[in-house]
């Protein structure tokens, strides 16, 4: 028996045959990469969903009635400005913009607004009245009070740092980075929005637009918008309850 196991000889592949088996998992291992990136692509992008036709006659009539509003105002003459003593708005966005006029679409972009309940400070003056004005059926603005401006900043202040949000809670990182606007704390970064100062537009970009919140259970009418909120359009002090009502 010991004799006959002694005389098996172990069979030796070719070197071609290994050489052709080395090559068939370098492809099949290159074709299971390629069709792991296609399906991530696939699910990175959104699903098709299904559109109604009224759908389409409502982004359509939106957009119609935008366009309408928007060249009647341009008809108009502009109304005058807000004293001298009111040169700082708020504004929230509070309407869903689907389907909009791609000027209106523009001015929401201009300001910031890309998401529903995200707010943004805004500097008095010709173009921003009108571009207020071409926006009031889904933004309501104001002019906030100094509690306003600082709860905001102090709550919801963010900034953008590569990919990143950051919130405002460190002097020295506002230092700097806005240390060569005269801008070295959070409260001089308030005054400075507050007051409209020479650095407001730094400032301001600086700060990333609020994401407010709505309560869970907040009353909605039919067409499910926010009735605590009334109406869009220019509200004067009352953006002071909003702001407390979503901060």
């Amino acid at each position: 028996m010991a004799e006959t196991e002694s005389k098996k000889v172990i069979k030796l592949v070719p070197e071609y045959l290994l050489k052709k088996r080395k090559a068939y998992q370098a492809i099949k291992a290159t074709q299971a990469k390629i069709a792991l990136l296609e399906k991530r692509k696939i699910s990175k992008g959104k699903p098709l969903k299904f559109k109604r036709l009224e759908d389409f006659l409502k982004d359509s009539h939106r957009k119609h009635r935008d366009e309408t509003r928007i060249q009647r105002s341009q008809q108009r003459p502009p109304g005058p400005l807000p004293p001298a003593k009111n040169r700082l708005a708020f504004a929230v966005r509070i309407r869903e913009i689907k389907g909009v006029s791609p000027k209106v679409m523009k001015m929401v972009h201009m300001l910031r607004l890309r998401k529903i309940f995200s707010g943004t400070f805004v500097k008095i003056n010709k173009t921003s009245v009108a571009m207020m004005k071409m926006l009031e059926p889904y933004v309501a603005w104001g002019f906030p009070n100094l509690k306003s401006v600082r709860e905001l900043i102090l709550k919801r202040g963010q900034t953008r740092v590569g990919r990143r949000r950051v919130p405002l809670t460190d002097n020295t990182f506002i230092e700097q980075h806005m240390g060569k606007h005269g801008i070295i704390c959070l409260e001089d970064l308030i005054h400075e929005i507050y007051l409209v100062g020479k650095g407001f537009r730094a400032a301001n970009n600086f700060l990333l637009p609020f994401k407010l919140s709505v309560a869970r259970h907040a009353a909605k009418d039919k067409a499910g918008l926010l009735k605590d909120l009334g109406n869009p359009g220019f509200r004067n002090t009352d953006i002071n309850a909003i702001i407390r009502q979503l901060n």
